[in-house]
């Protein structure tokens, strides 16, 4: 059998696994098994992450010492330390829940305070043509979702106004304020967004009266089922679908983005510049460059011939040097 000096530790310590409930097999004599089954043993011994204090007198059946079987203190430790963070988890979610409900309270407190400025702000707003029209324009995600008809009809959109429900987490509603226009007879178009007790996401939207001829939302099925599949991708659905789709009120794209992104600070998108506008200035200065690029090639040509006319007047003279000095 083998001795226990191949084993590198002097101390009384053995290296020993953690796969599951498997205990290795203990004796208090050597064992008389052939030397593969010691292999085994020893194998046993030597594969793990725990440590455990050897106790006098025992052996494994390759005549090694080896502990007595006992639970390992690591594992204990261990498990008090899980049992302990588990503990510490519930206070840190205990302390979130209630940080939730003091920043719903201090956010409720905000947005009536915020009101008074709102209104002030729309009617400054007022005081601007096409405002919001432009804002939508000019902004990325509601851009994507205008068509030439679509703009058309929120040059006559005056007003924009968002409110949250006293209880926040139950929803909001988007108001959009129209002039009398050709597309329908609506003064007030609104759409409402509620979520409840539930958890339920839900939304209802004001009926629009279209005057005859003027649905966009069908003339826009129309155009694409007659167009080419080019200019179907290019053509996005009428904006005013949105007011009749309530078929994923929990992702509304164009709501959250009025509400979260244009609705707190509509000016910085009113006032992007106008990229049509930009890119003519950038031409007009690539057309003045290229005019200032031909006239310096211009010069140079100038320049050049005039210096093969004074090389050759430099020649006439030298020959008529020459023919003097013949002479």
């Amino acid at each position: 059998a083998r001795s226990s000096s191949l084993f590198p530790w002097e101390d009384s310590w053995l290296f020993f696994p953690q796969h599951g409930p498997q205990t290795p097999v203990f004796s208090s004599t050597p064992s008389e098994e052939t030397e593969e089954g010691q292999a085994d043993s020893c194998l046993q011994a030597k594969r793990g992450i725990c440590f455990f204090k050897l106790a006098e007198g025992s052996h494994c059946e390759a005549n090694h010492v080896t502990p007595r079987p006992s639970y390992c203190p690591g594992e204990k430790e261990q498990q008090e330390a899980i049992e302990h963070i588990d503990e510490v988890q519930n206070e840190i979610d205990r302390l979130n829940e209630q940080a939730s409900e003091e920043i719903l309270k201090v956010e409720q407190k905000y947005n009536k305070l915020r009101q008074p400025f709102f209104q002030k702000r729309s009617e400054l707003i007022a005081k601007i043509p096409n405002f919001w029209v432009t804002t939508f324009v000019n902004h990325p995600q509601v851009s994507a979702l205008l068509g030439e008809e679509d703009e058309e009809a929120l040059h006559y959109l005056t007003r924009v106004e968002v409110t949250e429900f006293e209880d926040i987490k139950s929803g909001y509603r988007i108001d959009f304020y129209f002039d009398e226009n050709p597309y329908f007879e609506n003064k007030i178009l609104s759409k409402e967004f509620h979520l409840n007790e539930s958890g339920d996401p839900s939304s209802k939207s004001t009926e629009i009266k279209w005057k005859s001829g003027k649905d966009l939302t069908k003339r826009s099925s129309q155009t694409q089922n007659k167009a080419s599949r080019k200019r179907q991708h290019e053509e996005p659905e009428s904006f005013f679908t949105w007011f009749t789709d309530h078929s994923d009120a929990g992702a509304d794209e164009l709501g959250e983005v009025i509400k979260d992104d244009i609705w707190p600070n509509p000016l910085q998108y009113y006032l992007v510049p106008d990229m049509d506008d930009e890119e003519g200035e950038g031409e007009e200065d690539d057309d003045d460059d290229e005019e200032e690029e031909g006239l310096e090639d211009i010069d140079e040509e100038g320049d050049e011939d005039e210096g093969e006319e004074d090389e050759d007047d430099d020649e006439g003279e030298e020959g008529e040097e020459d023919e003097g000095e013949d002479d």
